[in-house]
């Protein structure tokens, strides 16, 4: 879904956003109460391994795949990732190869296959326990703060600086998941993750300023940086910050077309891209996550923008890991 306008915070004095806010006020407590309930009445399960989640507070993308592949890279080949697999077909618990399709596994947990080890489980425990039996000595959790069933060692909330919170209200009235001081106070550290050329139009993050805990900055940087004129399309919880980070890179667009998050692109959507990509006098270009969900023959047509995420302060995340390193 694309989150509604009246989500974000510098819309809230509009006449009609505070109508429909108020509206869905009623609906937002008891989504925020049937949530603190589940987490406050599950035993969560330990794992035999540490368990890091990388999750947010927000619906919606924040980041949390390229921070979940950062880490995945300063623990080694032995930690392993689990998701949902949301988006896919299989229930697993299932080990996940770059050979699967996003119809099967998710789009996610393609770009973690290609890292190395990922699982797909809706059942979050079964899948940290096929992960351990296969050699895992650490999981590494895409998403899943809200879900109380698998004890973690270490939850690490990732923020987008320009949304934040959006209109800091639980949904449907706004985009959080959960009341906000329940989520902070089981996190154990946040990341602030700029996308490139971010500096501008950052959020006020006041709400922050009684958390205690480590908050660390990362930027996302494009691996190599396209050259050309293009026509982007995305399919994301917030496609403009793809858009955005082109234009940040100097990337000449003739247009840019926003699809709904993990739309499955059809023979017909992406036609009608090429039609306009050579009216343009264009190539096509998308994310690594869009470009999962193409068909092989699709993707070879299409440029991808690869990134990575890069800590500011390493010694500080360094020190957040230790305890984890330790138990590996």
């Amino acid at each position: 879904m694309r989150p509604p306008e009246f989500w974000k915070a510098e819309v809230s004095g509009r006449d009609s956003v505070v109508l429909l806010r108020a509206l869905l006020t009623p609906v937002s407590w008891v989504y925020a109460w049937a949530a603190a309930r589940r987490i406050q009445t599950t035993t969560p399960r330990n794992a035999p391994v540490p368990v890091i989640c990388v999750g947010n507070f927000t619906v919606g993308g924040a980041g949390k795949t390229p921070i979940t592949r950062a880490l995945r890279a300063k623990l080694g080949e032995t930690a392993h990732t689990v998701s949902r697999g949301y988006g896919g077909n299989l229930l697993g618990p299932l080990r996940v190869t770059t050979e699967m399709s996003a119809q099967e596994v998710g789009d996610e947990p393609l770009l973690h296959a290609a890292d190395g080890a990922a699982w797909i489980s809706r059942d979050r425990v079964a899948g940290a326990l096929a992960a351990a039996n296969n050699g895992a000595h650490a999981i590494i959790m895409d998403d899943g703060f809200q879900n109380p069933t698998l004890a973690k060692d270490l939850s690490i909330i990732v923020v987008d600086p320009v949304f934040g919170i959006g209109n800091g209200k639980v949904f449907p009235a706004g985009p959080l998941r959960e009341q906000l001081r329940d989520g902070l106070e089981r996190a154990n550290a946040i990341v602030i993750l700029d996308a490139p050329g971010g500096d501008e139009g950052r959020a006020e993050n006041c709400w922050l300023k009684d958390f205690s805990r480590p908050i660390l900055r990362a930027r996302l940087e494009a691996i190599a940086p396209p050259r050309g004129k293009y026509v982007a399309f995305a399919g994301l919880a917030r496609p403009e910050k793809f858009f955005d980070t082109l234009i940040a890179l100097g990337v000449e667009l003739e247009d840019m077309v926003p699809y709904p998050d993990h739309h499955p692109y059809s023979d017909d959507n992406l036609e009608f891209l090429t039609r306009l990509a050579t009216e343009r006098g264009a190539t096509l270009i998308t994310t690594e996550k869009d470009a999962a969900r193409l068909t092989p023959e699709w993707r070879a047509r299409v440029t991808v923008l690869p990134v990575t995420a890069r800590f500011e302060d390493e010694a500080a995340l360094d020190a957040l890991l230790a305890p984890i390193r330790a138990r590996m």
